[in-house]
């Protein structure tokens, strides 16, 4: 099944209320496979081995998109700070085409990556929170994006004819 139409003036994405309609309204099959082994790995690693999660139940976890979300962010100079990021996935931005904002996420400490200082650019293509009942019988909220990632050239260092460091397209990922 592909992205849903507006129905009825109701957003496609507030028709999505658990994991398998977002797998479903995902239109590439990679990134179907993506989300649904990324999410099932980052659940294991929280979970730990106290508890196993089958399909049934992580297809029919609840699950809400988000197109805007405020986060806390490290600042150039190493403090925290605020930022809204926008990501409407394959929906369209006040009328216009979709907007899935670039974020800065710090992969290794330290000075890898050349310039970069550790942090590679990816582009975010759904924001979604999903609530998972653990072990003591309370629900956890997680909240995760998908989003499509690049990887430096050169080890990150700059291009010695555009000054710039060079990325390239890397597999999408949920972080």
């Amino acid at each position: 099944m592909g992205p849903q139409n507006r129905r009825n003036g109701k957003h496609p994405d507030a028709m999505i209320k658990d994991f398998r309609a977002l797998l479903d309204n995902r239109q590439d099959a990679t990134h179907r496979v993506t989300i649904y082994n990324s999410t099932r790995a980052f659940l294991k690693h929280k979970c730990g081995k106290k508890m196993s999660i089958s399909d049934e139940q992580l297809h029919a976890m609840e699950l809400c998109i988000y197109h805007g979300i405020q986060v806390q962010v490290e600042g150039l100079d190493g403090e925290g700070i605020f930022q809204i990021s926008q990501c409407t996935g394959s929906q369209s931005w006040r009328g216009g085409d979709q907007r899935n904002d670039w974020v800065w996420v710090k992969q290794r400490p330290g000075r890898c990556y050349g310039v970069l200082n550790g942090h590679l650019p990816w582009q975010l293509q759904q924001q979604f929170k999903i609530k998972l009942l653990n072990e003591d019988g309370d629900f956890v909220e997680y909240w995760l994006a998908l989003a499509l990632t690049r990887m430096p050239d050169n080890s990150g260092n700059l291009d010695p004819v555009s000054k710039f460091v060079q990325v390239r397209k890397a597999l999408a990922a949920v972080a």
